[in-house]
C-alpha cells in the first residue's frame, strides 16, 4: 500500500492558530465528499476550535490507567478500524502516557500514514530536534519533547503565522491561556522580542523546506542521480557526551546549503575498547536531523578526518573547538590549525565551544609505524651500540674520530630504517655520548680538549639525525607506494570484473568482501519503505543503517558493508569502487527496465492480437443473434413454425458459441495470471472423453471414439481435463474434413496413459507447431467456424497445470494428430 500524505499547520508560538486552521481545512475536505474523522484535537476550552468541531465525526478517545489517574489519549487501534481516507491529529509532538502502543505520537502518525490515511496534524517550531538548542537560547526553556526533522522530509507543510503583536493582544484577551496565567507569559516565553525571534525561525525554516522540497521534485524529474542534490557537509565528532551542539549546528548549515549531512567519528587504537553510550546516542541525533555517522580508524585523526571527507566528495568540515590556554595548545598541538592548513579546496567551519565543553578531536597521536618495528629498533640500538662500542674500543688508539664516528652512522641509519625518527635519534645521541666519553681525549671523561673533536661530534650529530629522517621519510615513502600499488591493482581487479563478469553486480560485491578483508557485502535498495537487499556476499544486513560501512550508489541503491571498520585511507579506494559497483547496479536496473519493456511489448501484442481476434468473434454471433431477433419481433411478420424453429436455433447456436469463447477467454486470463486451481483426483479417460463429446456445440463430422474401460485411471482435475479434451475435439472438427471421420484413442504406456486426436485437416508444418499453442494464434486458412485461437492453448495450459503433456504431430496421410500424455493414477 502507498504511503499516504502528512500535512502540517506550523506556527512559531502557542495560539497562531493552527488548530483552527486545520479543522477549518477538515470542514473544507469534508464538504467536497471526503471521509474525515477527529482522532485528536485538544481545544482548551476555546470557543472557535470547539464551533468548527460541530459536524465533525470524532473517534472517541482512549483513557489509559497510569499512577491512579486516567489520562485521554488517541485510539490509533480505533481509526485504523474505522479506515477513513483522513484524519485530523493535533499536537504531532506530544509524548503518549506510559501504556501506549508508541511513545510519542509522531509515531502513531506514522502507522496511519502507512496504512493509506491521509494526516492533517500541528506543530510547533520549537518542537523540531534540529532547532531545539536554538530555541533554548532564544526563550531560555529547553522543549522537552522533540520530533525527528526526518518526520516533515516529505509531509507538506502550511506556515500559520501571526503578527507577535497580534498573538500577544490574543494572550492578553484571555483567547489561549486561562487568565490566571496570562501575565506570567507576558512577561517570560510571550516576551516581542522571544516572539520575533521564533517567528523569524519559522519563516526562515519554511524556506528552507520549501526550497528543499523543490529540488528533490527537480531532482527526480531530472534524473541528476546523488551528486546534483547539493553539497556534503562532514561534521566531526569525538564521541564524548559534548557533541549535540555541535551536530545541531552542522545540520543547520546542511540545511541552508541544500547538502547532505555525514558525521564522522575517527576511532584510533587506543579507543576501540572504550565506551560508545555518547557514541550511539549522537547516532540517532544524526539520524533524527536526516544524516548519518560513520566510523573510520586513522592512526592521525586529522588526517583521518580530511581522507574521509575527500573519499565522500565533501565541500564542508564542521570542527568544534575551544579557546584553551597556549601551553595545552602547545603540547597536544593545534589540531585546527594541522585540519585548516591541510584542507586544500574543503571549507572548514568552526563552532565555538566552551573550555568545560570543548570538542576534543585529537587524541594522542599514534605512530605511524607499527609498535613492534619501533621496540625492535630500540632494542637494535641497545645492543647494537655497546657492542659496537667493545668492538671499537680496542682500535682507539689507531683509528680517529672519523672513522669511529662513520661506524656509529651506519649502525644509526639502520636504526632509522627499523624503527623510524624517534628510535633514531634516541641512537644518535647515545652514540654521540658514547663517542666522546671514549673516543675523544682525554678518554673516559666528558671533557672535550681539542676543538676539532666537538666540531666532529656536533657534526656527526647533525649527520645522523638528517639521515636518519631521510631514511625514515624514504620508508614511509616506499610503504605509500606499495599502498598505491595495492590499491590500482584492486581497482584493476574490479574493473575487470566489471567489464568480464556474467553478473557484475554480485562479481564486484565479492571483491570488495575480498579486497577489505569484510564478512558480507550487499546493494540494497529501498521500497515502500522498506530496504531490499537486491544483490548480496555473505549475510549481511538488510537494513545499511546496521551495517558497518554503507555508502550511497545513486538512484536509490546503498553498499552495505558488514566487518571490521575501513581506515580513513580505505575509504578513498572505497569510494572508487563504489563508483564502479553504482555503474553494474545501473545497468542492472537498466537491464531489468529493458525485460519490463519487452514485456509490455509482448502484453501490447497480446492486446492487439486479442482486439483483433474477438472483435470478428464476438461482433459475427452477436450480429446473427440480432439478426434472428429482429427477424422474430418484426410487427406484422406472420412467420412459419419451421422459420421460427430456425431463427431460435440459430440464436441458440450463437449463444452457444459465444459462451464458448468467453469461457476460453476466462480459462485463458486464469491460466496467464497462475490462478489455476486444481481439484485432481483418480478418474477414467472412459468417463471423461464422453462428457467432453457431448459438450461440444457443434459436431460436423464423423467421430469415432476408442478408449478402452480397462485404460488405468489417470491423476487430473476431472473438469479441467474435460474441457481440454473437448477444446483439442472441437479444434480437430474443425479443420478436418467433413468426410474424413475425427478418431479419438487412448492407450497406456509405461506408466501414462496417453490419449490421441487424429484428424484429416490440411495439417500444420513442423516449424509453426509451438506457433499453434500460443494464444490466439490462428495459421493459414480460416477452419470452419474458426474461433479466436484458443483452444489448443487453453488445452495445453490446462494439461501442463496437471503435469502432463500436449504435443502436436503429424497424421500419416495428412492431417494433424494431438496427443495429451497423463500420469497413470498410483
Amino acid at each position: 500500500m502507498t504511503r499516504a500524505t502528512l500535512r502540517v499547520h506550523l506556527g512559531y508560538a502557542a495560539g497562531t492558530g493552527k488548530t483552527s486552521a486545520m479543522l477549518a481545512e477538515g470542514r473544507r475536505q469534508r464538504e467536497l465528499g471526503v471521509d474525515i474523522v477527529v482522532g485528536f484535537v485538544e481545544p482548551h476550552g476555546r470557543a472557535p476550535v470547539l464551533e468548527r468541531l460541530q459536524g465533525l465525526e470524532v473517534v472517541p478517545l482512549r483513557r489509559i490507567a497510569y499512577q491512579g489517574r486516567l489520562f485521554p489519549e488517541m485510539d490509533l487501534d480505533a481509526i485504523l478500524a474505522r479506515g477513513p481516507r483522513v484524519a485530523l491529529v493535533d499536537e504531532l509532538a506530544h509524548t503518549n502516557v506510559p501504556g501506549s502502543r508508541n511513545q510519542f505520537r509522531w509515531q502513531d502518525v506514522g502507522e496511519l500514514l502507512d496504512a493509506g490515511i491521509t494526516v492533517l496534524s500541528t506543530l510547533n517550531i520549537q518542537h523540531l530536534e534540529s532547532l531545539n538548542d536554538v530555541v533554548e537560547r532564544i526563550t531560555r526553556t529547553r522543549q522537552r519533547t522533540t520530533i525527528p526533522d526526518t518526520v516533515l522530509a516529505t509531509a507538506e507543510v502550511e506556515l500559520v503565522d501571526l503578527p507577535p503583536w497580534a498573538l500577544r493582544r490574543r494572550l492578553a484577551d484571555g483567547e489561549i491561556f486561562p487568565a490566571d496565567q496570562v501575565d506570567a507569559a507576558l512577561a517570560n516565553y510571550f516576551q516581542e522580542s522571544n516572539l520575533t525571534a521564533l517567528r523569524e525561525l519559522a519563516l526562515r525554516w519554511m524556506a528552507t523546506h520549501v526550497d528543499d522540497t523543490l529540488r528533490a521534485r527537480l531532482a527526480q524529474q531530472a534524473d541528476t542521480g546523488s551528486w546534483a542534490t547539493g553539497e556534503r557537509v562532514v561534521v566531526a565528532l569525538s564521541g564524548r557526551a559534548d557533541g549535540d551542539q555541535v551536530i545541531r549546528r552542522a545540520a543547520r548549515v546542511a540545511a541552508h546549503r541544500y547538502g547532505e549531512l555525514l558525521a564522522v567519528h575517527v576511532v584510533t587504537g587506543s579507543e576501540l575498547a572504550g565506551d560508545n553510550a555518547a557514541l550511539t546516542r549522537q547516532r540517532e541525533l544524526v539520524a533524527e536531523l536526516g544524516g548519518t555517522l560513520r566510523e573510520v580508524t586513522a592512526n592521525d585523526v586529522p588526517g583521518g578526518l580530511l581522507a574521509f571527507a575527500r573519499a565522500e566528495h565533501a565541500t564542508l568540515l564542521v570542527v568544534g573547538t575551544s579557546t584553551s590556554p597556549w601551553w595545552r595548545r602547545l603540547l597536544n598541538g593545534s589540531i585546527l590549525g594541522r585540519i585548516v592548513r591541510a584542507s586544500g579546496d574543503i571549507d572548514v567551519h568552526v563552532v565555538s565551544l566552551d573550555e568545560a565543553s570543548a570538542e576534543r578531536l585529537a587524541p594522542p597521536r599514534a605512530p605511524s609505524l607499527p609498535l613492534r618495528r619501533r621496540l625492535v629498533a630500540l632494542g637494535l640500538a641497545g645492543l647494537g651500540l655497546p657492542a659496537l662500542t667493545g668492538l671499537l674500543l680496542p682500535l682507539r688508539d689507531q683509528a680517529n674520530l672519523s672513522s669511529v664516528l662513520l661506524a656509529y652512522v651506519t649502525l644509526v641509519v639502520a636504526v632509522a630504517a627499523i624503527g623510524g625518527w624517534w628510535p633514531a635519534l634516541l641512537a644518535a645521541l647515545a652514540a654521540s655520548a658514547l663517542g666522546s666519553y671514549y673516543f675523544t681525549q682525554p678518554y673516559n671523561t666528558w671533557r672535550i680538549n681539542d676543538p676539532d673533536n666537538i666540531v666532529a661530534l656536533v657534526v656527526f650529530l647533525l649527520v645522523a639525525v638528517v639521515v636518519s629522517t631521510l631514511v625514515a621519510l624514504a620508508e614511509r615513502r616506499r610503504h605509500q607506494a606499495e599502498r598505491g600499488r595495492s590499491e590500482a591493482e584492486a581497482l584493476a581487479r574490479l574493473a575487470g570484473s566489471l567489464l568480464g563478469a556474467p553478473d557484475p553486480t554480485t562479481s564486484l560485491l565479492q571483491h570488495l568482501k575480498t579486497t577489505f578483508n569484510q564478512d558480507a557485502a550487499a546493494v540494497v535498495t529501498r521500497q515502500d519503505g522498506q530496504w531490499q537487499v537486491q544483490a548480496a556476499v555473505g549475510s549481511p544486513p538488510p537494513d545499511p543503517d546496521q551495517a558497518t560501512e554503507s555508502v550511497p550508489l545513486g538512484h536509490g541503491a546503498v553498499l552495505a558493508l558488514q566487518g571490521p571498520r575501513l581506515p580513513a585511507a580505505d575509504r578513498q579506494v572505497l569510494a572508487a569502487s563504489a563508483a564502479l559497483l553504482s555503474v553494474a547496479v545501473h545497468s542492472s536496473q537498466l537491464a531489468q527496465q529493458v525485460d519490463r519493456i519487452a514485456e509490455q511489448q509482448a502484453a501490447n501484442e497480446l492486446r492487439r492480437a486479442i482486439l483483433d481476434a474477438v472483435s470478428h468473434d464476438l461482433r459475427t454471433p452477436l450480429s446473427s443473434i440480432k439478426a434472428a431477433v429482429t427477424g422474430l419481433r418484426e410487427p406484422g411478420s406472420d412467420l412459419s413454425a419451421q422459420v421460427t424453429s430456425e431463427s431460435l436455433a440459430l440464436i441458440e447456436e450463437e449463444a452457444d458459441r459465444l459462451n464458448a469463447l468467453v469461457g476460453n477467454l476466462l480459462d485463458m486470463s486464469r491460466i496467464q495470471a497462475g490462478a489455476v486451481t486444481l481439484a485432481c483426483s483418480p478418474v477414467g479417460l472412459d468417463e471423461i472423453v464422453p462428457r467432453a463429446v457431448a459438450s461440444l456445440r457443434r459436431r460436423d463430422g464423423p467421430l469415432t471414439v476408442d478408449v478402452p474401460e480397462s485404460l488405468p485411471r489417470v491423476h487430473a482435475d476431472p473438469v479441467l481435463l474435460e474441457r481440454a479434451i473437448a477444446n483439442v475435439i472441437d479444434n480437430a472438427l474443425a479443420w478436418s474434413p467433413t468426410a474424413m471421420p475425427v478418431r479419438v484413442h487412448a492407450s497406456a504406456v509405461a506408466g501414462w496413459v496417453e490419449l490421441r486426436v487424429t484428424d484429416h485437416g490440411p495439417g500444420i508444418p513442423a516449424d509453426q507447431r509451438q506457433q499453434l499453442l500460443e494464444p490466439f494464434r490462428r495459421l493459414g486458412n480460416r477452419s470452419r467456424g474458426a474461433g479466436v485461437g484458443l483452444g489448443l492453448a487453453v488445452a495445453k495450459g490446462f494439461v501442463d497445470a496437471m503435469d502432463g503433456r500436449l504435443v502436436l504431430e503429424d497424421t500419416p496421410g495428412g492431417g494433424l494428430t494431438v496427443a495429451i500424455s497423463l500420469k497413470a493414477a498410483p
